[in-house]
């Protein structure tokens, strides 16, 4: 290969979020990379006070689920995929987060101290989890219809259940995600059905995530993120609450604090890192979510995961392909 089409190459590294999560993940790059244990398991169960280590290896699935312990195991996994990815020389020229995996697209960017990471995200599941403990409510993926005809649906269901439906992901063309109170939800449910949806999926988050039902939690969670320092990103930032490059360390701040009641905007994300010269999208963490979608967006541009051994030896393996 020549020298001039390996500089040709920009590689962005995507860090999923909550859903991705799934009992046993990280255990085969553990045994495969054992100073992990060291640098990042045991260093993350003595911070939080359990063995989070466990809930990501054993399970049950049920505890995984819980947003207190969901948000940081899947920052954590995706940590431990970066680390291995830099120890043997790859290195992301852009990053970018959905959702929860914005906090790892800024540890990986230099902005947030990891250990930082760890301790917002617990407290950001505690809180999130609190808002569903006094509101009832759910999220839901619909297929098949665009976004405008979406959020035309939202209010209206809205409207006739006197509740809050709202856009959460507008994660593909083909795929947006709404998040609200049971019975809003459940309307919208009829009415995308109605209108021809190809599928309508309820989602396991346990709560209604990125709408202004998360409102409650906004000052508690601010006031944890301005006792933490955010240093200005040292790699490329698109923020998944503004689709916008992030330019400095009190931007990624006020990102993170948005991004709780606003929608994540993940089709616009990948479209302008695309169009910014982006050759391959490497999924750095647990599941295939964001390469699936990454692939549906910009289906020209290459994916890459690292959810497994098997999936990382290949993707250090294809970091010189174009």
């Amino acid at each position: 290969m020549s020298i001039e089409r390996t500089m040709m190459q920009k590689n962005a590294f995507v860090f999923p979020g909550q859903g991705s999560q799934r009992v046993g993940m990280g255990l085969d790059l553990a045994d495969e990379w054992p100073e992990l244990l060291d640098t990042h398991y045991r260093v993350a169960d003595e911070i939080l006070g359990f063995p989070l280590s466990t809930y990501c290896w054993e399970g049950p699935a049920a505890d995984l689920r819980y947003m207190p312990i969901t948000q940081p195991a899947v920052l954590l996994t995706s940590l431990v995929s970066l680390q291995v990815l830099k120890r043997n020389g790859f290195q992301p020229d852009v990053v970018a987060g959905h959702s929860l995996g914005e906090f790892t697209a800024l540890v990986c960017a230099g902005v947030l101290e990891w250990t930082d990471a760890l301790r917002l995200v617990r407290l950001r599941g505690e809180l999130m989890a609190g808002v569903n403990d006094r509101v009832s409510g759910t999220m839901v993926a619909v297929v098949g219809l665009a976004l405008p005809e979406i959020e035309d649906l939202c209010d209206k269901a809205a409207a006739d259940s006197a509740q809050v439906v709202e856009i959460a992901n507008y994660n593909d063309p083909r795929q947006v995600v709404v998040s609200g109170q049971t019975d809003a939800v459940a309307r919208l449910m009829e009415l995308v059905s109605d209108a021809g949806a190809e599928r309508v999926v309820t989602l396991e988050i346990g709560g209604p995530a990125h709408s202004s039902l998360m409102g409650q939690i906004v000052d508690e969670f601010a006031a944890a993120l301005a006792e933490v320092r955010f240093d200005d990103p040292l790699v490329p930032v698109y923020s998944g609450d503004t689709a916008d490059r992030v330019l400095t360390g009190q931007a990624a701040r006020d990102c993170l604090r948005r991004q709780l009641t606003g929608r994540v905007r993940w089709t616009d994300v990948v479209a302008r890192m695309a169009d910014a010269g982006v050759t391959r999208f490497v999924e750095v963490g647990p599941g295939r979510v964001l390469s699936k979608l990454c692939g549906r967006i910009r289906p020209e541009v290459p994916t890459s995961r690292t959810n497994d051994v098997v999936s990382l030896r290949r993707t250090l393996a294809e970091r010189h392909e174009a």
